[in-house]
């Protein structure tokens, strides 16, 4: 296998779904000549031609209108939000028509589209290129949510993606593009959407992630081991639909829970998980279920020692897992 970066993953990914299929294609401000802001599709124009790598008007709802029409004709459309943050415009498109399409329809029609959110702090963005908007939509019904962690889940997942006949949202978290890197395999291989992955086996604490912060846990896990408390990892992948039964097994390794995201604590997605241990895994438990996430402030500061203070680290995950297994 080939060692490769997170967002060259993406690029396989999109090169060998546009090689497989014809149908599918790409749209977006800047993803065509520039290879967008982040080159996630660079060279792709230069293969497959304007025709499949459209570069879009600074508009995100025409974006991803003419991405859920296309896709009602029968087209496989990969839509780039340059930054999750911009996602918003197009959030009635989303909302109101993709994840409804096939219900409102009784199945006459469906939405395969694609639409990829670059998301997260830790790249000095500030206010209006650094949010996590996840959770957003994790509570609408219709909407396949992916958050992968490794080259290996993006290329797998992504694919997996663009195949699906549903709409998928693909969050890629921005400071992972470049820092996280993995062996991929050269062949073609999907990752099934809805199966979270064991990523570290413990008995202490269970840690459940995704994104950037999963290899905060990873990193806090290995240290840990040095002080005799053994961290139990489990990486979410996709957020909707969730893996229920794999979390529920996660509680019960360690019977402690610390949920871990960088998005905001009220009405992040942790709190549906610790619902749904409250729910169904009680009895499991010889702890509260702990959060840990980012502060619930409007946006990330650009001050770069505020951005710090910010996004969490594996020195705060360390204090919030210690904290756990002496409880």
């Amino acid at each position: 296998m080939t060692v490769i970066s997170y967002i060259d993953a993406v690029t396989l990914a999109l090169r060998e779904e546009m090689e497989r299929d014809e149908k599918v294609f790409i749209l977006g401000e800047d993803v065509g000549v520039r290879g967008g802001v982040f080159r996630a599709t660079a060279g792709l124009i230069e293969d497959f031609g304007a025709e499949r790598v459209l570069d879009t008007p600074l508009t995100e709802s025409a974006i991803a209108g003419v991405a859920i029409g296309a896709s009602t004709y029968g087209m496989r459309p990969v839509a780039e939000m340059q930054f999750a943050d911009f996602i918003m415009p197009a959030f009635n498109q989303i909302v109101s028509e993709a994840a409804k399409m096939r219900y409102r329809s009784n199945n006459s029609w469906h939405c395969p589209l694609v639409i990829r959110a670059p998301y997260g702090g830790g790249v000095h963005g500030a206010l209006y290129h650094s949010q996590s908007v996840e959770s957003l939509f994790t509570g609408v019904p219709g909407l396949k949510i992916v958050t992968p962690a490794t080259p290996y889940d993006v290329k797998g997942l992504l694919k997996s993606a663009i195949r699906d006949d549903d709409p998928v949202l693909f969050f890629e978290h921005k400071r992972c593009y470049r820092l996280i890197k993995g062996e991929v395999p050269a062949e073609d291989y999907t990752v099934p959407i809805g199966k979270a992955e064991v990523k570290r086996e413990g008995t202490d604490v269970t840690v459940i992630s995704y994104g950037l912060t999963l290899h905060f846990a990873l990193k806090a896990a290995e240290e840990l081991e040095q002080e005799g408390i053994s961290v139990h990892v489990l990486d979410l992948r996709t957020l909707i639909p969730l893996d229920k039964e794999a979390i529920l097994e996660a509680v019960a390794q360690t019977g402690k829970v610390l949920v871990i995201h960088e998005d905001n604590q009220t009405g992040g997605f942790g709190g549906e998980i610790a619902a749904l241990i409250a729910e169904e895994a009680f009895f499991e438990l010889d702890a509260p279920v702990r959060r840990l996430c980012g502060p619930d402030v409007p946006a990330m500061p650009y001050s770069p020692p505020l951005e710090k203070e910010f996004m969490l680290n594996p020195a705060k995950v360390k204090d919030a897992i210690r904290d756990l297994a002496e409880f």
